[in-house]
């Protein structure tokens, strides 16, 4: 009897011993926020039984899933809860308290809640953190990451982090940017292939490579000091293989599972098709990108809520001027409506842009705020990518010449706007981190590349800008993506050639970089450029022409995409001139006489003309 009462006793000791808690998800939360009831995830061993309670905070429900090993803890935060940590008990089904932890609760900025996001007055300059600057080579190798450093391998880790682009604001700012969408620096502790960031392995922390959460705060705060706010690139499609979760689910139907790999059809129209079938449907959603990335399913409401507080607490914890979501259509569809929603209850004014990499103008705007679908879907998202105007200049600039122009490419895609709710909400660009160097694109023709960047840098929509365009870095013979993501020159020590500092630049690296220093700023001083209505002409032999006006502010840019110049007959643009009799050259500030019905273009010259 006695050794009997001893095993209970010890039985009873070790089951007591097994339930300890240990992490909570988000741990930190702010006082006065609109989603004042926040479910937080509690990970520990065996305690999905357990029952948590606070003194401050009103605790609504605990519930476990199929997993032993969390708890999920709804509660609210009172609007005269105290700053400061909060305590959660935990007790077992006999009342015995077996855990603790705390919830730290801060104050909110000023105006956080009427926080302005990105917007077309922007130019958004994109950045691959591993590739762009090493701050602090002490953190390029850290102990527990899979990874370790080797800038010798294209695809491996090259040591770039937030230290470096906290030194790189002063070029920033010279160079006119007011925007940095940085790709994603969380933790991604995955064997190869880490330093893209798209497979991560913990959604609340920095990767300790690229620096620490305090020290993105810092990037966000210095930078905001200098006018330029930061867009947060986020992934609620899927996370990678090694993320703890992978382990141990807290449920079955966390990720979409298959019984043997299955990948994503990428077959985007198939969410539209009215004669798709539904295994084709399925296999787009619900299919993995590749074996490294798990597939979420968004429609676990538990997953659906951990991903919406995920975003507002970086946008709250960060300060952050927008977000741009990864792969845009792949998740599930109510999902993206109550995602973007919730974000956008909380900051009414904020930006989110969504990634849908297609080429037919009617898949991407079905996804923007506010414009005709054919279904009953409300979308929230404010603002999508344009890929087609992209595909469309490179077309328009490299076609042969022959009955039509060639440059009406170019108009053919904007002449789509009418499917647009906010023409000027469309995020434009050359290129970025997932395709070709647009300099590559255009065959390394520097008079093509200049005409590119003039024609982004006046037409319609949000501009944004991939790191290295300015100084005409490319990827010849390959599309390699860690060729593409190349090393940004003078980023690291010993460097030979120096971006920052124009040391090594050829001269007409340094040409182009002037040029686009001189754009940007012309871009961010005139409204009509950067906000203004778009009025073009159908081209002709070559000859773009188009006008952005905004109330008294008439531009007109005329683009020659000839190899000799050409005379240019007013009369077809009176509806655009105005009236007008005189011009400045923007960029020479040069004087043009309109009066006499002609004006002179150069070969290969693209005119920014201010009409009067």
């Amino acid at each position: 009897m006695k050794k009997l009462l001893i095993s209970l006793v010890l039985a009873f000791a070790i089951n007591a011993q097994a339930q300890v808690v240990e992490k909570i998800e988000p741990a930190s939360w702010w006082i006065g926020m609109e989603m004042n009831t926040v479910e937080f995830m509690v990970h520990g061993k065996d305690i999905s039984q357990l029952v948590a309670e606070s003194t401050t905070l009103e605790v609504l429900k605990s519930e476990g899933l199929e997993s032993p090993n969390y708890l999920f803890v709804t509660a609210t935060v009172p609007v005269d809860a105290k700053v400061g940590d909060h305590t959660l008990v935990f007790r077992n089904t006999k009342g015995k308290k077996v855990g603790r932890l705390s919830v730290a609760l801060g104050l909110r900025a000023d105006g956080s809640a009427s926080r302005k996001g990105f917007s077309s007055a922007d130019f958004i300059y994109l950045i691959t953190p591993d590739r762009f600057r090493n701050g602090d080579a002490s953190n390029d190798q850290v102990k527990g990451m899979l990874e370790g450093p080797n800038r010798e391998f294209i695809g491996g880790r090259h040591g770039g982090d937030l230290a470096g682009i906290i030194e790189s604001l002063d070029y920033f700012e010279k160079m006119g940017i007011s925007s940095l969408w940085l790709n994603p620096v969380l933790e991604n502790n995955m064997e190869t292939y880490s330093y893209h960031g798209y497979a991560m392995t913990n959604l609340y922390n920095v990767d300790p490579r690229y620096g620490t959460n305090e020290q993105y705060k810092e990037l966000a705060d210095k930078a905001k000091e200098k006018g330029i706010g930061i867009i947060m690139d986020q992934v609620a499609n899927h996370i990678g293989s090694l993320h703890p979760w992978m382990s141990d689910l807290p449920s079955e139907d966390w990720v979409n599972q298959w019984p043997e790999f299955t990948q994503t059809n990428h077959m985007k129209v198939s969410r539209f098709d009215p004669h798709a079938a539904e295994v084709d449907r399925k296999q787009f959603t619900d299919g993995w990108f590749v074996e490294t990335m798990p597939d979420l399913n968004q429609r676990n409401e538990k997953l659906a809520r951990y991903l919406i507080q995920n975003s507002i607490w970086w946008v709250e914890y960060l300060g952050l001027h927008g977000i741009r979501m990864d792969t845009w259509s792949y998740p599930d569809k109510q999902f993206l409506a109550d995602w973007t929603k919730a974000i956008l209850d909380e900051y009414p004014n904020f930006n989110i842009v969504g990634e849908e990499w297609v080429s037919d103008p009617s898949l991407i705007s079905y996804w923007q705020a506010g414009t005709t679908k054919m279904d009953d879907y409300t979308s929230y998202l404010p603002s999508v990518m344009d890929f087609l105007l992209q595909s469309a200049l490179i077309e328009g600039l490299n076609g042969e010449s022959g009955w039509r122009s060639s440059m009406t490419k170019i108009y053919e895609s904007l002449a789509n706007d009418y499917m647009y709710s906010d023409v000027n909400n469309i995020m434009i660009f050359p290129d970025n981190h997932d395709m070709s160097r647009i300099y590559t694109q255009l065959n390394e023709d520097f008079d093509k590349w200049k005409m590119a960047m003039t024609l982004f840098f006046t037409t319609r929509g949000t501009l944004q800008f991939y790191y290295g365009t300015e100084i005409l870095m490319s990827n010849p013979g390959t599309s390699d993506h860690g060729v593409i993501r190349s090393d940004f020159p003078g980023g690291w020590k010993g460097d030979a050639v120096n971006a920052f500092t124009g040391e090594g630049l050829t001269a007409q690296q340094k040409e182009a970089q002037e040029y686009i220093r001189v754009l940007a700023h012309l871009r961010k001083k005139s409204c009509a450029l950067n906000s203004g209505e778009l009025l073009h002409f159908i081209p002709q032999e070559e000859v773009y022409v188009y006008f952005r006006t905004f109330e008294q502010e008439n531009i007109m840019v005329v683009a020659n995409r000839n190899k000799e110049g050409k005379t240019i007959d007013l009369a077809r643009f009176s509806q655009g001139l105005k009236g007008a009799t005189s011009g400045e050259n923007l960029i020479t500030e040069e004087k043009v006489d309109l009066s006499r019905g002609a004006i002179e273009v150069g070969p290969m010259e693209t005119l920014i003309l201010w009409v009067k």
